[in-house]
């Protein structure tokens, strides 16, 4: 193995993951379209069973929302956040 980053499997709390992320680090998590109204409160009623994705700030809170995983990830990039996968 080789200096560098080094992944744990161990689970990370919210709190350490929004002092790591200082405004650098983003996730995506994919939401069902129930979800949406609890997150973002101004988004337009949309058909319940649709698979979504969101982009949230490491500290939780959520950016954006769209319907690709690609776009949420182009969208972070475009604002220079690192993302992460929440599975």
């Amino acid at each position: 193995m080789t200096e560098g980053n080094v992944l744990s499997h161990l689970p990370v709390s919210a709190e350490t993951l929004a002092t790591m992320g200082e405004g650098h680090i983003a996730y995506v998590k994919q939401i069902r379209s129930e979800d949406v109204p609890g997150l973002f409160p101004q988004a337009p009623k949309i058909a319940p069973g649709i698979k979504l994705f969101a982009l949230h700030a490491a500290d939780g809170t959520p950016i954006m929302l769209t319907d690709s995983r690609e776009a949420a990830i182009a969208n972070a990039w475009s604002n220079e956040l690192e993302t992460l996968s929440v599975h």
